[in-house]
């Protein structure tokens, strides 16, 4: 009888439930409260146990030969989707050390706790086939991007932001056909100014990702070599990673205006300007989409960074247990596996 009247029926009010604007507005704030409490637990741990991750450095000097075998071998899910089976034969192969470091954070306990450094160390010559690179360092900065939507809503971006890293691979032997290479190619031109969708390495960039992606999809059901992973491409691809581009001013200013907002909301002021999830993304976003290589990567580095590098030792351990096995990345199964392929071609990782 009420939705005669105009007013929503009942059976409509139960199926579209919709919590109360003061009650959102309450939790968004607390929830506010939480994560400036969690980074600044997570800004003063990093001072207090960086003499900690220094004395298990030393200790893993004495095993450094195997360490990170055994550690990968047993990486959590979340990680070792990522790696295919020819990632799993560089890095078996060819890995002699990784570090995380949050590397904002200086000794007095100041800085962003949430940006992180990825060093990965490489045996050389011909001790790896692969690529030239002794070392691999991937920084990621945490970063904040204020704009305005098309309907002059407020918009706030936050998350992990990095430039790709180029890697020196060695002929017949890049594990992302090319697409990391364009990646870095990209980012260097934007580097000199103008519309991203216009450069032509942009247009270079969106070409090979559509040709490799139509290429999987015809010859997923095929390829013994390696499996498809969340992220479409090789572990190696982590390495052309962005995410946005925002710059260290831009994120400052940012910060500024929110920290202002927040001390507004603690004292009662009330906001309504906040953009829903439904509203418009802007193109900038879009055009970002288009040419991110490895759409995962925040996930893998907080992934890398809270789960694998803090509990590397325990999983080190756990490589020892009865009935454990490491074979995933054991060099020998890896060299001894398929003596029929072609030898240059990187072997597989070997599933336990």
């Amino acid at each position: 009888m009420g939705a005669e009247n105009g007013q929503k029926s009942l059976l409509e009010r139960v199926e579209m439930p919709e919590i109360p604007m003061e009650v959102a507005r309450e939790f968004a704030l607390l929830e506010q409260r939480f994560i400036r409490a969690e980074t600044e637990r997570l800004r003063r741990s990093t001072v207090e146990n960086r003499p900690l991750w220094e004395k298990r450095s030393e200790i893993i000097s004495k095993v450094q030969d195997d360490f990170w075998v055994r550690v990968l071998s047993h990486a959590p899910a979340e990680i070792d989707e990522y790696i295919q089976h020819s990632d799993a034969a560089v890095l078996g192969s060819a890995l002699k050390d990784l570090t995380v470091e949050r590397f904002e954070v200086d000794e007095k306990g100041n800085g962003e706790p949430r940006s992180l450094r990825f060093t990965f160390v490489f045996r050389t010559g011909e001790e790896n086939p692969f690529f030239e690179n002794e070392k691999l360092v991937k920084e990621f900065y945490w970063r904040k991007k204020i704009t305005k939507t098309p309907k002059g809503k407020r918009r706030t971006w936050e998350g992990l932001v990095s430039e790709p890293v180029r890697i020196n691979w060695k002929e017949g032997m890049d594990l992302t056909k090319g697409l990391l290479d364009a990646a870095c190619d990209l980012a260097e031109a934007e580097k000199k100014g103008g519309d991203r969708t216009k450069l032509p390495e942009f247009e270079k960039l969106a070409k090979k990702m559509e040709e490799l992606e139509a290429a999987a999809m015809e010859d997923n059901e095929e390829d013994e070599e390696d499996f498809p992973t969340p992220s479409g491409t090789s572990f190696f691809g982590f390495f052309g990673y962005r995410g946005n581009v925002v710059s260290a001013e831009e994120s400052k200013e940012a910060n500024k205006e929110d920290d202002e907002r927040f001390e507004k909301a603690l004292k009662g002021e009330k906001f309504d300007d906040e953009a829903d999830d439904d509203d418009e993304e802007d193109d900038e976003e879009d055009s970002f989409d288009e040419i991110e290589i490895f759409p995962d990567g925040e996930d893998l580095a907080i992934a890398l960074a809270e789960d694998l590098w803090p509990n590397a030792h325990k999983y080190y351990g756990q490589s020892f247990e009865i009935g454990d096995d490491y074979s995933d990345f054991d060099e020998d199964e890896l060299e001894d596996e398929e003596d029929e392929e072609d030898n240059s071609r990187p072997r597989k990782k070997a599933k336990v």
